[in-house]
């Protein structure tokens, strides 16, 4: 390239920013008049104080709980920015579970908010605690401002109202402030502790812009700037992240509530694919169609799916998170449907149902179905109060080695397979069986091993069991009649001092149950 061409690109930048060229299809008017238009002649405001939400006691004894753990520590927690998808178009806003969790906040509300527990003398904080709580975010901008009709991505006229300040601080119970002060109070005495300073603690990859102003503002009061060690305080910032995901192993009652509104809206979602099955099967595409039947539950009853939807039909039940979806529904081959509703707290179910495309099982896919079957009711049978958590997976997996045993498969002993040394059998079940469930589908992801894998079963704890098998096509370990099955049975399961329940018992699990279910709907749909 030439220095002609490099100063034809320097005027062409100069004379429009590229950041600026997305508006160039929009001919938005930008005379004084029109300003002067818009900015008048709208009705006030509504001057309602709206009633404190029902989670707003329980986020604050989730902070208490924080402040506990971090006495002296600033504690920073972005909910995250919005997301581009595409150009100018963004991901439906979601933001970070652990803002989520301490704010009581669901759906879209804060993109770019960040929730900051500004450490206080011990005892004299929010309710007793070590801290005080501020969520700093940007509230509406005013009918009289170029934002409220010129901002596509926070004006009302593009995408609604906002609540403001005084809305939120009434709906939450936590002190609220404007975004455009955040910064003085992330870095205001940013030090180590023994030279007068106050540490930060943050959750970090969240938001990029909160990492570089607490990394910035680290180096600038550092000491010795040039021997800060920013990989021993990502370690530090760690400890916050895994605080808060452990905090979720038990959930309080409010919680529960959210997790049972979440699967029964899921039962709906799966008695409308079953409704669209024969749909499916005229369909080139008939996963779709059954993904789309349950998304369009997901949105009727809840926020969002929880996860991506695995509709895998056939062979394709054999790919374990399948969800291109872009299979044949055939009649006479089995539908691996695993799907959650997320509803508008954000709690997700995560259900998953093996049924029959035609309503009828065959000869051997009844077989592996039962076997699974027996395999997620010893789970269920092993999970009790002060159980190890890793004894469902032990539970189910060796009744999986004992019926892979019974039909030939097995290479070796049911006890040399279900020894550390052997496991032959997870050839065929290779996940795990449980995890727990809230907020993320894979909830308490940064919690310890000893508190999650070796943690002990306690009342307040929901979690999935999900065994399954999984012959592939291709597998030549297996006589052929058994290959492109695939069989998958999740039950979300909240545990209680009685023991475990069945959150999601009111779906079928038996094979004649399913059928029966089935033809009911189908029934019901002819008429």
């Amino acid at each position: 390239m030439n220095d002609a061409d490099n100063t034809q690109i320097g005027e062409t930048t100069a004379s429009q920013p590229l950041e600026e060229r997305v508006n160039n299809r929009s001919q938005r008017p930008t005379s004084d008049a029109f300003k002067a238009f818009m900015a008048s002649s709208w009705a006030p405001a509504p001057q309602v104080t709206p009633a404190r939400d029902a989670v707003a006691d329980h986020a604050a004894a989730r902070r208490r709980a924080i402040s506990d753990k971090f006495a002296g520590v600033r504690l920073v927690l972005p909910a995250g920015p919005l997301k581009v998808r595409s150009n100018d178009c963004d991901y439906r806003f979601r933001p970070h579970s652990g803002f989520a969790h301490l704010t009581g906040l669901g759906l879209d509300h804060e993109p770019d908010a960040v929730l900051v527990l500004e450490p206080v003398e011990e005892g004299t904080g929010d309710d007793g605690g070590n801290h005080l709580a501020t969520l700093y975010f940007r509230p509406l901008a005013g009918r009289d401002t170029e934002q409220f009709y010129a901002d596509a991505r926070s004006g009302e006229f593009w995408i609604g109202a906002r609540p403001t300040l005084a809305e939120f601080e009434a709906r939450l119970g936590i002190k609220t402030a404007h975004i455009d002060e955040l910064e003085i109070a992330i870095t205001k005495n940013v030090g180590a502790p023994e030279i007068g300073g106050i540490a930060i603690r943050l959750v970090r990859k969240v938001d990029e812009n909160i990492d570089a102003l607490v990394d910035t503002a680290r180096y600038n009061t550092a000491k010795d700037p040039e021997n800060l060690d920013l990989g021993e305080l990502d370690a530090l910032d760690e400890l916050l992240s895994e605080a808060l995901s452990e905090l979720r192993l038990l959930k309080d009652h409010w919680e529960i509530e959210q997790m049972q509104i979440a699967v029964a809206a899921t039962v709906e979602g799966f008695a409308d694919v079953v409704r669209a099955l024969p749909r499916a099967m005229t369909h080139h595409r008939g996963e779709r169609v059954i993904e789309g039947a349950f998304f369009a539950r997901a949105r009727e009853e809840g926020n969002e799916l929880g996860y991506d939807t695995i509709a895998a039909a056939g062979s394709n039940a054999t790919v374990l998170h399948w969800t291109r979806n872009t299979g044949k529904v055939n009649a006479g081959e089995l539908l691996l449907l695993d799907a959650g509703v997320e509803a508008d707290s954000l709690y997700t179910a995560d259900v998953t149902r093996t049924i029959p495309a035609n309503g009828k099982f065959s000869d051997i896919q009844r077989k592996v179905y039962e076997a699974v079957l027996d395999a997620a009711d010893a789970g269920f049978a092993a999970a009790r109060p002060g159980v190890k958590f890793r004894d469902i997976h032990t539970a189910a997996t060796t009744v999986l080695a004992e019926r892979l045993a019974e039909w030939g498969l097995l290479p070796v002993s049911v006890e040399e397979a279900i020894s550390a040394e052997g496991q032959q059998h997870r050839r065929w079940m290779p996940h795990g069986t449980s995890h727990h469930l809230g907020l993320d589908v894979h909830d308490c992801a940064q919690a310890k091993r000893d508190l999650y894998l070796d943690g002990v079963l306690t009342e307040g704890m929901v979690f999935t069991i999900e065994p399954g098998l999984y012959f592939k096509n291709e597998d030549l370990a297996i006589p052929e009649e058994y290959r492109g099955i695939g069989v998958r049975i999740e039950d979300d399961i909240l545990m209680t001092a009685d023991g475990p329940v069945n959150l999601s018992a009111a779906l079928p699990r038996k094979a004649d149950d399913v059928e029966s279910w089935m033809a009911g709907i189908y029934q019901d749909a002819e008429a």
